[in-house]
């Protein structure tokens, strides 16, 4: 791929970060709007887990597509379309009258998101050669991904005694929608595969050793970032006895906001430490944060351990990527594509789990599974390494 001149460079990097912070809103749409939403629509805990599998869903399918339409189309069709996307399905949420129609809001934000979140990652990736580079640059795209997970949050904690829930999602929806505009009025690098559409690779890098290993890996990490996203606040006031929605909404954000910072620090600090050190130390505090979650006897406790587990887990996403992006150069939308498909899946799973868990058993026996689903992380993190080393996995696959 040609190198675009420094101010080409600045102003896709400004496309990535306003998507990503589009993503970041996809992700904490549901955990923060759901508990207005139910004071007059109503759903079980249960049903929680099925909008999750619903959008996750929407996801995954769209997730494998879009890597190969990268290679071969290029990064501007999702990073224009994908906000105009989640600005519908944000408008299609404020007029739900019924649970069942919501379905048709997670769909959009599922493919709108799936758009946003490969092509933003893709790009990044795709605009440094160094993989220590490449970790600390999609680390710094994370804090963008932070600040729009936490933008939603934030704002309906401070603002939801003065506005409805309508009211938030149609301003939201006006923002998406700029951004989508924003992108669309740029001009991006030529796809990697101009002339043929790379499906045909696939099984050949899904027979990869490290390919399997990182998603796997992430399949986890998406599965638990969902899911703590999504049930903290129901947790706060249903199980810790929060009484507060606005309160549970700020602890939410402080969440996000622990993801982002930490995502920040971590771009600086990825440029000298070792990625698999990364990996396994975040892997390692991020089940203890939700070891602590689990017991914790109420609120402040309770608080620490999810802003221990948003600090922790942050570094695991942006640098399996930059890990990946660098071993894979060339088909990286597509070898992306996977990661991301298999990341979903997780995305799809482990929230649905986690909402029959806790209509069985209680919120707190869903922390005891996101620290189980690190514990995991750790274990593939070495196994990773140990393949690239054995295995002698220097350059992408000839």
């Amino acid at each position: 791929m040609p190198r675009p001149d420094a101010h080409s460079i600045r102003l896709l990097n400004g496309a990535a970060y306003a998507s990503m912070f589009v993503f970041g809103i996809v992700m904490a749409v549901l955990g923060a709007i759901l508990p207005l939403l139910g004071l007059h629509l109503q759903f079980a805990t249960a049903d929680i887990g099925k909008l999750f599998l619903v959008m996750n869903a929407a996801m995954l399918a769209s997730s494998l597509v879009l890597g190969l339409a990268m290679d071969r189309f290029g990064m501007k069709p999702p990073l224009a379309i994908g906000p105009l996307l989640v600005a519908a399905a944000l408008c299609v949420m404020m007029r739900a009258n019924a649970f069942v129609a919501l379905l048709p809001a997670v769909v959009l934000l599922g493919i709108g998101g799936a758009a946003l979140n490969g092509a933003a990652n893709t790009l990044v990736a795709d605009l440094h050669d160094d993989p220590r580079r490449k970790g600390a640059a999609l680390n710094l795209l994370g804090v963008f991904f932070g600040f729009g997970a936490l933008f939603l949050p934030f704002v309906i904690g401070a603002l939801v005694a003065r506005y409805s829930a309508s009211q938030i999602l149609i301003a939201t929806s006006v923002l998406c929608a700029a951004v989508g505009i924003f992108s669309s009025l740029r001009s991006f690098p030529a796809p990697k595969q101009r002339h043929a559409f790379p499906l045909a690779d696939v099984p050949r890098f899904l027979r990869s050793p490290l390919v399997l290993a990182f998603a796997c890996l992430l399949f986890f990490e998406s599965g638990v970032e969902f899911t703590l996203g999504g049930f903290i606040s129901t947790y706060l006031l249903h199980d810790i006895g929060l009484s507060s929605i606005a309160i549970a909404s700020w602890i939410l954000a402080a969440y996000w906001a622990s993801i982002m910072i930490a995502r920040g620090v971590l771009s600086r600090i990825a440029l000298r430490m070792e990625p698999y050190r990364v990996l396994l130390l975040s892997a390692c505090g991020a089940g203890l944060g939700a070891l602590v979650s689990a017991v914790a006897p109420g609120p402040a406790v309770a608080t620490l351990g999810i802003v221990i587990c948003g600090c922790s887990l942050a570094g695991v996403y942006p640098t399996s990527l930059g890990i990946a992006g660098d071993r894979f150069r060339s088909h990286s939308g597509t070898v992306f594509g996977i990661l991301f498909a298999i990341a979903l899946a997780g995305g799809m799973v482990l929230p649905f789990i986690a909402g029959q868990i806790g209509a069985a058993a209680g919120l707190r026996w869903i922390f005891g599974m996101i620290a189980a689903a690190f514990a995991a992380i750790a274990a593939l993190s070495r196994i990773a390494r140990r393949v690239e080393s054995h295995n002698n996995v220097s350059q992408e696959i000839a």
